[in-house]
């Protein structure tokens, strides 16, 4: 098994309310964002990651490390907690 396949087969293996964790997180980072009136490509510049990194996070498709939330919510110019105030 390569190791494209086993990052996909990881990327597959949450379980459903894990999924639905995941993609609530991702609208809630996308919902403060927008309000921010920042483009993913700005955020993404912000917080010192990749802007396709970004897009996953928004669609629900990473499960993020607490110093990337960090980033992205000192990139926001809110906290850790109303960030995940979701």
């Amino acid at each position: 098994m390569n190791l494209a396949t086993k990052f996909y087969l990881m990327a597959t293996s949450y379980s459903e309310p894990e999924k639905v964790f995941l993609e609530k997180i991702g609208n809630r980072i996308k919902e403060l964002r927008l309000k921010s009136e920042l483009s993913q490509e700005k955020l993404s510049f912000a917080c010192e990651l990749d802007r396709t990194y970004i897009g996953s996070v928004e669609r629900g498709e990473r499960n993020i490390s607490l110093i990337n939330l960090n980033k992205i919510a000192t990139a926001l110019n809110i906290t850790l907690p109303e960030l995940l105030n979701c």
